[in-house]
């Protein structure tokens, strides 16, 4: 634990999961982002509710795991996801983001990350793609085919999720079949890391699929 609010643990070699917890104004919410080892530096992806959150994780990556953050992307731009962005501009570290997610997060008033990701590229030892409109039309998938590790973001949610969250955003019509794009863009991942709450397998797809079959045909979109 690096602070009350921001929690570190090693998820497979290499990969490790970041916790942050949101203030009251965001219900304390926890929200999951990825370190990932990469030769003698590493990459962060998400940044935390905000710029403490991720000045802690940069810290600890310098001085702990003893590999320092070079880089950094955020999958999409509410705000669990590009909160710390201030923190990295100002120790000069580029956050990569599609231009949708940049777009989006400054007419939110989000932080805006500096640097444009393509819909399917590998960026270091990851790989990331846009499979389509989900949790947010611009949400965004990373892999890291050394372990098997997917990281869905809010895109796929965890096995105890009775609904799929917040959908002022989402695009629930699309989502299913976003959701087969990535299965059939990621056959081999064995570990999925949704954005909130704990890790599962691939039949955490099945239970967002589960989820979304709930969703009343009036609130799709």
């Amino acid at each position: 634990m690096l602070a009350e609010d921001v929690r570190i643990r090693r998820i497979a070699p290499g990969v490790w999961v970041h916790v942050t917890n949101a203030d009251t104004k965001w219900g304390s919410t926890p929200a999951n982002g990825l370190i990932v080892e990469d030769g003698e530096s590493s990459i962060l992806v998400d940044t935390g509710w905000n710029p403490r959150h991720a000045e802690a994780l940069l810290t600890w990556a310098r001085d702990t795991l003893h590999h320092p953050v070079r880089a950094a992307l955020v999958t999409h731009f509410h705000m669990d996801r590009t909160g710390g962005v201030p923190a990295l501009d100002a120790q000069g570290i580029p956050v990569y983001a599609r231009e949708d997610t940049a777009r989006r997060a400054a007419a939110q008033g989000n932080p805006v990350p500096g640097q444009r990701l393509s819909d399917a590229q590998d960026f270091g030892p990851l790989s990331v793609f846009f499979p389509g409109a989900g949790h947010t039309p611009d949400n965004l998938l990373v892999f890291h085919p050394a372990t098997g590790v997917l990281y869905g973001g809010c895109f796929i949610k965890d096995a105890s999720a009775k609904d799929l969250g917040n959908l002022e955003d989402a695009d629930t019509a699309a989502w299913p079949s976003s959701l087969q794009r990535a299965r059939q863009h990621y056959p081999d991942a064995r570990v999925i890391l949704p954005g909130h709450n704990l890790l599962g397998g691939p039949e955490l797809l099945g239970h967002t699929e589960a989820l979304l079959r709930e969703v009343p045909p009036a609130a799709s979109r």
